[in-house]
């Protein structure tokens, strides 16, 4: 390892397993203080347990390095405090926060429950909030400011079946748009990933997906924490560990001006719209319709194999 984060005091929410266990364990390799911070809960979000973030920290420490467990839900504020609270009190400063705690629950969007909906939502967007919103307070004051990592996904675009995920990981998206936009002056950056990894989490997944092992997505957080990426900010990165794609920034693309008295019309937006603005394609129905075609020939050629 070249110690990109020597000497760094870095918070890890779910990392006691998967990609957050990967990136707490390389941060710590590359010489981070590392805060564990996992409730340990099963995918739904059940069970909790302490056990997984202990774990991690004694690999950590039996590594040579430094860390120290939180156990809580990301969702409450007194939680988020807590994490960044480990840091600073251990090691007196927090220099980056990694939040990719989540957990699914699946269901089509007109039979989602409200409490499927608001508890996805609520450890997804509001668990980076807790976090983001203790951690800046600090970073923004303490010299060489800190880095702010967001955990978003491609599914941030739409999803068939995980409306909830969807809308949390968009959120995500905006919060640390808004975050790098109103931060930066204070030395602060924030930026999000959107890791393609074969983890609990996309292992029910119906069709095959470029994807890596959870561990082949800390090098790129390890270098978004680092001093190596203090001018990088607002970003979006695809990372599947053997390819990495840096997302579009949202803007309007075209426009048209109302020609009559200065406001539309139902019948002029009706006549002029569609041929002078038009709409813009969205490429995931051509993808889901290829990813359907896809499953459908693989089960016909296994029912054809067995027949």
């Amino acid at each position: 390892m070249s110690g990109h984060l020597e000497g760094k005091s870095i918070a890890v929410t779910g990392g006691g397993n998967g990609i957050g266990r990967g990136i707490a364990l390389a941060c710590a390799a590359e010489g981070a203080n590392v805060v564990v911070a996992d409730y340990g809960v099963s995918m739904d979000g059940q069970d909790p347990s302490s056990e997984v973030a202990d774990a991690v920290v004694a690999e950590i420490r039996a590594a040579g390095g430094n860390a120290v467990a939180v156990a809580g839900d990301v969702s409450k504020m007194e939680v988020g405090q807590q994490i960044v609270a480990a840091a600073v009190d251990t090691w007196g400063r927090i220099d980056g926060v990694a939040c990719v705690a989540g957990i699914v629950r699946e269901r089509m969007l007109f039979n989602m429950s409200e409490e499927e909906f608001d508890h996805v939502v609520a450890v997804h967007l509001k668990g980076h909030f807790t976090v983001y919103k203790a951690a800046a307070a600090v970073m923004r004051k303490q010299e060489g400011g800190g880095s702010l990592l967001g955990f978003t996904s491609g599914a941030f675009v739409a999803s068939t079946a995980q409306a909830n995920y969807s809308a949390a990981k968009g959120g995500i998206v905006s919060l640390t748009r808004s975050a790098a936009f109103a931060l930066r002056r204070y030395g602060v950056s924030a930026n999000c990933i959107a890791p393609a990894a074969m983890t609990r989490m996309s292992e029910n997944v119906p069709f095959e997906m470029e994807a890596g092992a959870p561990e082949d997505i800390a090098p790129l957080a390890v270098y978004l924490l680092s001093d190596g990426a203090r001018d990088i900010t607002a970003q979006i990165y695809t990372c599947t560990g053997r390819r990495i794609a840096v997302w579009n920034q949202p803007a309007e693309l075209r426009h048209l001006w109302a020609q009559q008295d200065g406001v539309f019309t139902v019948d002029e937006i009706a006549d002029r719209l569609p041929a002078t603005i038009g709409d813009e394609e969205m490429p995931m129905f051509a993808d889901l319709e290829r990813r359907m075609k896809e499953m459908a020939e693989k089960k016909a050629a296994e029912e054809a194999a067995a027949s």
